[in-house]
């Protein structure tokens, strides 16, 4: 072969899909690093799924399901009907959709209440002239989030007891709100929530954004009955951290699907969710679904036994494990001191934390006088890395 041809020829199989595919290979292994070309700090996740660290991290098969779509064009309606079947499927509902995260569905699933499937109320909202324009909530489920539902117009009522809640129904009544993980602090239960909304022809909302796992706490407002269930996708089921599930009445549904994205002009326009997403979110939901809960449950109490296991002997400082009531169900180390014999409060330890190298983050919000660790975002050898950093900064102190 002469060198014209031999150029030609390597010229020709440079086109050709295992050619390129192995040139991306190659491109992909010197890839930069994004966060230290940008001067980001990535953090050890002691904090667990908040969205101001990321919440979660993606499956893998999440990351190659985003892959394969990020090549391809579909009709994003027709994807989006085959993913809400497939996930109203597995999780046993009459229907499902993928919105661009759980705060998303309190506003489009808000909107599904108020305008139904009428075009001409979905172009006006949140101008509820003439359209119901209340949400009955629990003063005690009252939380920052609700602001989602007050960007469609609604006013929010607040009631304490069952006799509060049946009284304040009326003929502008959209929707009863319910907050998940406030269960405990309301009068109005779950079960009788549902069963009020029910009898009176009212939707049931509940907002169960970070209240997996356990898997129950998904599942049991699905048997009791709520025409509405938001989840949240980033967070324990490891999808997309732009994505999220809204379960419930395949007429509300359809209706929250006309109020948001591709529809131009609807209140959730800006809730955009593209290809990616909706396949990442189905593929979380499949492998959220077939987890070892028990195998899961066993490594988070280890992280926590071997942290607490680590500070034992530290000077005043106690360390107890505790686990959250619903929201962040999972294991949790908690940390308190004599902060007056040490000179360290809980907000400058975890400042020294932050700043430290690698950087550590814990529970943004603990109570007074307290640190708190999650266990079940961290990665193998974190809880120990974590333990040791503390033990530095306590040995540094004069007892």
């Amino acid at each position: 072969m002469t060198a014209s041809h031999r150029r030609g020829f390597l010229q020709r199989l440079a086109g050709l899909p295992l050619v390129g595919a192995w040139a991306g290979r190659g491109a992909a292994a010197k890839a930069p690093d994004y966060l230290a070309s940008l001067g980001v700090r990535p953090i050890i996740n002691g904090a667990g799924v908040y969205t101001m660290f990321t919440a979660s991290l993606m499956w893998p098969e999440v990351v190659e399901a985003i892959q394969q779509l990020s090549t391809r064009f579909v009709r994003i309606s027709e994807l989006h009907d085959a993913v809400g079947k497939r996930i109203a499927q597995m999780l046993n509902v009459e229907a499902a959709m993928v919105p661009s995260g759980a705060a998303a569905a309190l506003t489009v699933g808000t909107a599904a209440c108020i305008t139904g499937a009428d075009p001409d109320k979905i172009q006006r909202i949140p101008d509820l002239t003439g359209m119901k324009n209340e949400v009955i909530v629990q003063r005690t489920h009252r939380f920052p989030y609700d602001h989602m539902v007050r960007n469609c117009g609604i006013r929010l009522v607040e009631v304490e007891t069952r006799e509060q809640l049946e009284r304040a129904i009326g003929p502008q009544t959209a929707m009863l709100l319910f907050l998940n993980k406030s269960e405990p602090l309301g009068q109005v239960k779950m079960k009788e929530f549902v069963e009020i909304g029910k009898r009176r022809g009212i939707p049931t909302f509940n907002d169960a954004a970070a209240d997996v796992p356990p898997l129950e706490n998904l599942t049991r407002p699905i048997q009791l009955g709520f025409d509405l269930i938001a989840v949240s996708g980033g967070k324990g089921i490891r999808g997309p951290q732009s994505a999220g599930l809204l379960l419930g009445r395949a007429d509300l549904i359809h209706a929250a699907r006309l109020n948001t994205s591709p529809y131009s002009d609807t209140i959730g326009r800006s809730c955009k969710v593209n290809k990616e997403e909706l396949v990442g979110m189905m593929v979380a939901v499949e492998k959220f679904l077939k987890q070892d809960f028990a195998a899961l449950e066993r490594e988070w109490e280890r992280r926590a036994r071997s942290m607490i296991d680590a500070l034992r002997g530290v000077p005043t400082l106690r360390a107890e494990r505790f686990v959250p009531v619903i929201a962040n169900q999972v294991p949790h180390v908690r940390l308190t001191w004599e902060e007056a014999r040490l000179g360290l409060t809980p907000a400058q330890l975890m400042q020294q934390l932050r700043d430290g190298e690698p950087s550590i983050e814990l529970v943004p919000s603990p109570p007074k006088g307290t640190v708190e660790i999650s266990t079940w975002m961290l990665q193998p050898g974190e809880a120990e890395m974590v333990a040791r950093r503390i033990r530095e900064i306590f040995g540094a102190r004069k007892g």
